[in-house]
């Protein structure tokens, strides 16, 4: 089978890819993705509008809006301040209550969300050629899992380990409506986007072409500015 097509495009089960890396495909049905994807119209449409960050120097491919706190290369603000200045939306309260229903599902713990207070959300939109490169997720103070929703196009999402950003590494195909989530002891796994499918978004997600993820974290920063 191809990449767009791998062998378990059919049968995709819910599955452990790493301690603490836990992949559930298809958790949002169709009606709930497209109001998620209602709801970045308005946040891109908001006070600070959608960016591609610079880091090092380079933009990036991938265009990010923030909730909560604005993140830009190394550090969190209350405004963006690489952008417009503006504060940036506050966090919403029902995006708390689905980070923690991500992690009862994922962990199979029913009170596995009762103390998750994610705080940020950052809302990538990949285009047909954006690609995101092996990093970590290490500005936030707290290591408190990560929560990771798919909508729209497929994309081959490699999931690494926590010393470098070679092997050992695995791909996995990431479907509208699929979550994953990572914490633990894969907290600080290297990860990254090697792929866009153009073309595979389904009908019923809200986006006709293109892919949009929410990352929720919790930047331990509480009150901080």
């Amino acid at each position: 089978m191809t990449a767009l097509f791998p062998d378990d495009f059919i049968d995709r089960p819910r599955r452990e890819v790493a301690p603490g890396a836990i992949h559930v495909p298809g958790w949002l049905s169709g009606a709930q993705q497209q109001w998620i994807v209602g709801q970045f119209r308005q946040w891109a449409a908001g006070p600070v509008p959608m960016r591609a960050a610079k880091v090092r120097g380079h933009e990036m491919s991938v265009r990010t809006v923030c909730l909560g706190w604005h993140w830009q290369p190394y550090k969190y603000t209350r405004e963006a301040t690489d952008v417009n200045g503006n504060p940036v939306l506050d966090f919403p309260a029902w995006m708390v209550q689905l980070g923690r229903r991500a992690l009862v599902e994922s962990s199979g713990d029913p009170r596995a969300g009762d103390d998750y207070m994610p705080d940020t959300a950052l809302v990538n939109f990949y285009d047909d050629g954006a690609r995101m490169g092996m990093h970590q997720d290490r500005d936030e103070r707290s290591l408190a899992p990560v929560v990771s929703l798919s909508i729209g196009d497929s994309c081959q999402f490699r999931f690494g380990n926590t010393t470098n950003r070679n092997l050992p590494y695995e791909d996995i195909s990431l479907v509208s409506g699929d979550l994953f989530v990572f914490g633990g002891v894969s907290r600080l796994a290297y990860h990254g986007v090697t792929k866009i499918f153009p073309g595979t978004a389904p009908p019923d997600c809200g986006l006709e072409t293109g892919r949009v993820n929410i990352t929720m974290r919790v930047t331990g920063l509480d009150g901080l500015q």
